[in-house]
């Protein structure tokens, strides 16, 4: 059934996705940016990223936080456990997968044929991207239709019978994902196809998270406790059951120059029947031995000295980021793409991806990444179906 293996679908709008195009303004929601305008001055929020000195990072105020209620003003907001696989360091010597080499060496081959293409590999932001609503106490709530349900999703239904979800909501555009975050009640709803019908909110799937501050952001037993037992390890839109916010680049990471967690990947060569914890399940359809499976964990080798690389600021950010937090496989898709949150709407933010991306395509602002630097971790490997 759709919900537990859900293929990302082959579109257009991969080409188009980190192009930032002027719109009305959206509500106040919390959004992040995208690239795309042409341009090459770097906002002062660009400077750790610069100047590649996480210490004076954390030192730089943060400036006004319109979004997020944010507690330490000296790091950007992060969602999930402070323990969370999303929000801690791989260590140095943290052991790498016998099969590390050969594993890369198949991406590798993904990656130069999207290069060869110019067609990726991608930053998935005004398309397939993700939006996310930070909304407050006082939202009115409505409720979301699952538009398939069946006994084996009632519980999912209940807890989609009350969402703050505001009226003038916008997926990001191709799977038309959202997510809803209220921090009063540490509390987020997410979306897979959300779109009206008959004057009212439907979706295909998703999932709902309550004490999200301690949950490790993948879906379980424990998701949605109390009032709705009965939560799975099928809920979440994302083929593996990571929350959907899980490895995004968000707007306060952009602030502040700097990425402290784990970064999502979808990726094209995703192996059938097989997934790493922490994921859950899979949507792989590749049966050579050496595509990745979802969950697996990458990072760049700790020795390479980004340093003495030269690259726009936003891939210095995801570098340093691969390099300390690494890079988990998501989805399966039709290019390699990161992902961020969908900032249409807002030019402010569309403003700031571009100086960081000094006015590149996604294609030629990632192309200067060192992908062939990447190590695969040692894999727990799990059985799909």
């Amino acid at each position: 059934m759709l919900r537990f293996a859900r293929p990302r679908p082959l579109t257009l709008g991969l080409l188009l996705a980190g192009i930032a195009l002027a719109g009305t303004v959206s509500p106040p929601v919390a959004r992040a940016v995208a690239s795309g305008d042409a341009s090459h001055n770097h906002t002062s929020t660009a400077g750790c990223a610069i100047r590649k000195t996480r210490g004076h990072c954390a030192d730089q105020p943060p400036g006004k936080l319109r979004r997020h209620a944010v507690n330490n003003l000296t790091a950007p907001f992060r969602f999930f456990s402070p323990h969370s696989f999303w929000n801690t360091q791989i260590p140095r010597r943290a052991p790498l997968d016998p099969s590390s080499h050969a594993l890369v060496s198949d991406l590798m081959s993904w990656v130069d044929r999207e290069q060869t293409d110019r067609n990726g590999p991608w930053l998935n932001a005004t398309s397939e991207g993700v939006t996310i609503l930070t909304v407050p106490a006082n939202q009115p709530t409505v409720t979301v239709t699952l538009n398939h349900p069946s006994d084996a999703d009632a519980t999912l239904s209940s807890a989609w019978s009350a969402v703050p979800l505001p009226p003038s909501a916008r997926p990001s555009p191709g799977d038309n994902d959202l997510a809803v975050w209220q921090p009063s009640t540490d509390t987020m709803w997410e979306f897979f196809q959300l779109h009206r019908e008959n004057g009212g909110w439907e979706a295909e799937w998703g999932g709902a998270m309550r004490n999200v501050s301690s949950n490790p952001g993948v879906y379980g037993p424990g998701a949605w406790p109390a009032a709705w037992a009965g939560d799975q390890w099928f809920w979440g839109v994302t083929a593996a059951s990571f929350s959907i916010v899980g490895g995004a680049i968000t707007y306060e990471d952009l602030k502040a120059g700097q990425i402290d967690h784990a970064l999502a990947l979808v990726y094209p060569n995703v192996r059938r029947r097989t997934f790493v914890s922490p994921a859950e399940r899979d949507d792989g359809w590749s049966l050579d031995p050496n595509a990745l499976p979802e969950g697996t964990r990458l990072r760049l080798d700790p020795n390479l000295n980004l340093a003495k690389l030269k690259m726009p600021p936003l891939t210095r950010m995801i570098a340093l980021a691969a390099q300390r937090y690494g890079i988990i496989i998501r989805d399966q898709a039709g290019n390699i793409a990161f992902i961020q949150q969908d900032p249409t709407g807002d030019p402010a933010f569309e403003r700031l991806g571009a100086k960081l991306s000094d006015g590149l395509y996604p294609s030629q602002m990632l192309a200067s990444f060192p992908w062939s630097h990447l190590q695969v971790m040692r894999m727990d490997l799990h059985q799909g179906w």
